[in-house]
């Protein structure tokens, strides 16, 4: 049996530029942390006492005898990838799915991660996320970009950034007290609101080519960012500001990024004293996150008292395995079929 545990991750700037469609041409560049919440992934060998050959739980429960009769398409696919066979696979997670923290591509960094090690297989963080990549976005068909994959895998406070080439994780160098500051400046508060990001993101990039001024600016905004984290003596409330900064510009990339009524949540939030902050991940629904003085979070959490606050601390180990037992399982001796 194994066991694997995959941070969530919150972007802070530059979503969106990790879209082939623009990185290709322009590149791009976001800067994301991943923190402690997380989806566990159990998979093990199914023993041969069913009818069934494969047993996948998630917010429902499939049973079958082939492969491709799984609904999941990213389980399905997944098994097909690696020739996986015969198996029980469970799914837990601290956070709703679709809510802007990349569950999808955590999850699938996550089950990659099982898979191998049950396979006896070692796959670098790189390697993993790569897999990732190619498993939602090529086979699975799943339109958006790449960020979530390599912030899931890699863990950590990072600037990545993004070209025809590939990709690059580069850590943001920042001390240990300014680091907890930042940590303890941000407030999440779960707006109730999901949405399948895969739909907001084909929005997004059909109208890639009209909204490339926007996407430009807040590309700018990344190294302007990595700037204020960086040097210490800038002012770290700058940050919350560009936040605001750069979710205005956000909004203006797609019609199915805000609502009216996030947007009349985020300005009580503003008003109350949050200096800035951003809906997390495509858009539509899900968490909102605010950068917020220490002195003005408790009128933050009044003018907010109607959403769930989720207190959280950055983490930086990213993907990785927390239980393993060795298994006798003999695949020459399969019975799907």
């Amino acid at each position: 049996m194994i066991i694997t545990k995959t941070p969530f991750r919150m972007s802070f700037f530059g979503g969106g530029t990790d879209i082939p469609q623009f990185f290709n041409t322009h590149r791009g560049s976001v800067i994301s942390t991943t923190f402690d919440k997380y989806v566990y992934v159990t998979v093990r060998h199914l023993p041969r006492f069913f009818e069934h050959s494969t047993e996948i739980i998630y917010a429902k429960t499939e049973r079958v005898s082939k492969i491709d009769d799984i609904e999941h398409p990213m389980v399905r696919n997944a098994m097909k990838m690696l020739n996986m066979k015969e198996l029980h696979i469970a799914y837990d997670a601290d956070l709703p799915a679709r809510t802007g923290l990349g569950t999808s591509s955590t999850f699938a960094v996550g089950l990659l991660n099982a898979f191998y090690c049950l396979k006896g297989k070692f796959r670098s963080k790189k390697q993993l996320a790569d897999d990732a990549i190619y498993l939602e976005r090529t086979l699975c068909g799943e339109a958006g970009g790449w960020q979530d994959q390599i912030a899931a895998s890699h863990g950590g406070l990072n600037r990545i950034d993004f070209d025809a080439k590939g990709y690059h994780v580069n850590p943001i160098i920042i001390n240990a007290q300014r680091k907890q500051r930042l940590d303890d400046s941000l407030m999440l508060f779960f707006t109730g609101f999901t949405r399948f990001s895969a739909d907001i993101q084909v929005s997004t990039t059909q109208t890639l080519d009209e909204k490339e001024k926007e996407l430009l600016q807040m590309l700018e905004l990344v190294d302007e960012a990595q700037r204020i984290l960086e040097n210490a003596n800038t002012d770290l409330d700058d940050f919350g500001r560009l936040l605001d900064a750069t979710w205005n510009l956000k909004r203006k990339t797609g019609c199915a990024i805000t609502t009216d009524a996030i947007d009349a949540l985020y300005q009580k939030g503003k008003e109350a004293g949050a200096l800035g902050g951003k809906l997390l991940g495509a858009g539509g629904g899900g968490f909102l996150l605010f950068y917020v003085q220490k002195d003005k979070q408790d009128a933050v959490r009044q003018a907010l008292s109607g959403l769930m606050e989720v207190p959280f601390s950055f983490e930086r180990s990213g993907t990785r395995v927390i239980y393993y037992t060795p298994e006798a399982f003999d695949k020459t001796k399969s019975i799907e079929v």
